[in-house]
């Protein structure tokens, strides 16, 4: 077996896949042309960010049966060509865990000292006790938006600190949140109460300018922020209009929307403010753990053994692949859907499958229905390999039923998520090929879950389905079909728009405000 290595790895892997008797070709900076040149002679090949593994490489890897990506994003690398090739992609998910949370910790201490500028000023000959008095960590209120396992390492390190933390996730259970030591807040809590706050979630439509003007100018005066997860969480222009004004006192950013700073940066050069060049995974210990985790990877699977840190599929036979393949595309989706229509954190999730589709394993279907729900909402990427254990994480009942006998359909997937305040039940089934949702709370629809899916309940009384396209006419947005369903409460029905754009949360806002609206919530499944 040959092994390339084509950007650089840390020698600590390279030197377990060599105990192995693999032989292993190191090529940092490897250029585009004679990495498509050489891949067909490797069985193997690890990256870190720098290597594009494009359709053209993975067509030429003839032999190829892994690729390894030493870090945690798959970005450069075709994932769905080289599922449909039968190679492994596999990543480092928790490599940097440590490294990012410590960094976090390391910059809210920079920040609240004034270390950097202090530094800077000393080395110049100067002394400025008295300029840079800081603010101590002790008995201030940390506020953590994402309580995944970094902003769980930053709860753990803050109570040492003898803060007081709570926390903003809506996919956090309270008894997860007890067992960390948080108090669970809403969003608005957060900004109100905290004297820090620090974001670790994944960069969405939902999160993107999470913090902008506006509730930056409900915090606290004095209020400090910091930023190690993805830049764009944080409005750059509107925080730094907020600590010109005075009302943010410092703020701490490591990510940004732009990589690297252009020139005119509005955070550049402002007092209070410490910037460091993304560099929230960038220990010697990351790099080295991330290689190791990628040759452990590489060598299981080269000896026939389950990879734990696949981003495409896990093994399944032949024959059950050919059973359960067309409805992977499908049980997602209802997942994703499922899981946004769900008020608050999800206490169990069930997956219900009905008809022939019974007689053969389906656990990878439900694991399916588990990254639909979770993918849009956590900054770690979910796969079919760790979506179990990350619900198993947050505290998340996963049931499996099967019922072989169906009225309606020949096979139906059915998933119910429940949290304290409600139940969500969805049902799906193939036309041919062809997912669809045709159940919403055991009301008859037939929607195409492949587009941005506004689901409304209302009052059935006339004037109120116009209005709702009016409003979606008057912002641009292209309605591309629309059903109406009865629900069970006397006098009330669902909407379900399919629409051709995002609906920006100014004319979500519209829409709710119409009367007799009574809920209306935006399902884009972009974001899978």
């Amino acid at each position: 077996m040959k092994i390339l290595a084509a950007d650089g790895v840390s020698p600590k892997g390279i030197e377990i896949l060599r105990n192995e008797g693999y032989e292993v070709v190191v090529k940092d900076k490897l250029p585009a042309d004679e990495l498509l040149a050489i891949i067909g002679e490797y069985d193997a090949l690890i990256v870190r960010s720098a290597s594009k593994v494009t359709k053209e490489v993975l067509e030429a890897g003839k032999n190829l049966k892994i690729i390894g990506r030493a870090g945690v994003g798959v970005d450069n690398i075709d994932v769905a060509e080289a599922t449909a090739r039968g190679i492994v992609v596999i990543n480092s998910p928790g490599g940097n865990t440590i490294a990012a949370t410590e960094h976090t910790m390391g910059m809210m201490l920079a920040m609240a000292r004034h270390i950097p500028i202090a530094n800077e000023t000393t080395q110049k000959g100067e002394w400025n006790r008295k300029k840079y008095v800081g603010v101590e960590l002790r008995g201030k209120t940390l506020g953590i938006v994402g309580l995944g396992r970094i902003g769980a390492g930053i709860a753990k390190r803050a109570q040492a600190f003898e803060m007081d933390v709570i926390g903003y996730d809506p996919y956090v259970t309270e008894d997860r949140a007890k067992a960390m030591g948080v108090r669970l807040a809403s969003l608005d809590d957060i900004v109100a109460e905290s004297d820090f706050i620090t974001v670790h979630m994944p960069l969405t439509a939902e999160t993107r300018n999470m913090f902008n003007k506006d509730n930056l100018h409900k915090m606290k005066k004095g209020v400090r922020l910091i930023n190690c997860a993805r830049g764009g969480i944080i409005n750059e222009q509107d925080l730094a209009d907020a600590v010109k004004e005075g009302i943010v006192a410092g703020a701490a950013i490591d990510v940004f929307t732009s990589e690297p700073m252009p020139a005119d940066h509005p955070l550049l050069g402002l007092p209070g403010v410490v910037l460091t060049p993304h560099l929230g995974a960038s220990t010697v210990e990351a790099q080295i753990g991330v290689s190791i985790d990628v040759a452990e990877g590489i060598r299981a699977h080269l000896k026939g053994e389950p990879v734990m840190t696949a981003v495409n599929m896990a093994p399944v036979s032949l024959q059950v692949m050919n059973v359960i393949k067309p409805y992977f595309d499908l049980a997602e989706r209802l997942g994703c859907m499922a899981g946004a229509l769900a008020e608050g954190p999800v206490k169990t999730v069930e997956a219900e499958y009905t008809g022939e589709i019974t007689d053969v394993s389906t656990k990878l279907l439900t694991t399916a229905v588990l990254k639909g729900m979770l993918n849009p909402i956590l900054e770690t990427a979910v796969n079919y390999v760790n979506a179990p254990s990350l619900a198993k994480e947050r505290g998340i009942t996963v049931r499996e039923v099967k019922n072989k006998e169906t009225a309606n359909f020949s096979n139906l997937l059915t998933v119910r998520v429940s949290t304290e305040k409600k139940t969500v039940t969805l049902q799906g089934a193939l036309f041919g090929t062809e997912g669809r949702i045709v159940t919403i709370d055991g009301y008859r629809v037939d929607v195409d879950p492949h587009k941005r899916i506004l689901v409304c309940p209302h009052t059935n009384c006339p004037g109120i389905i116009g209005k709702v396209g009016s409003i979606m006419g008057d912002a641009g947005i292209n309605i591309s079909g629309m059903q109406v369903s009865k629900t069970e409460q006397e006098g009330t029905n669902i909407m379900v728009l399919i629409v051709d754009n995002d609906i920006p949360d100014d004319v979500m806002a519209k829409v709710k405000s119409v009367d007799g609206i009574f809920g209306a919530k935006l399902i884009n499944f972009d974001l899978l």
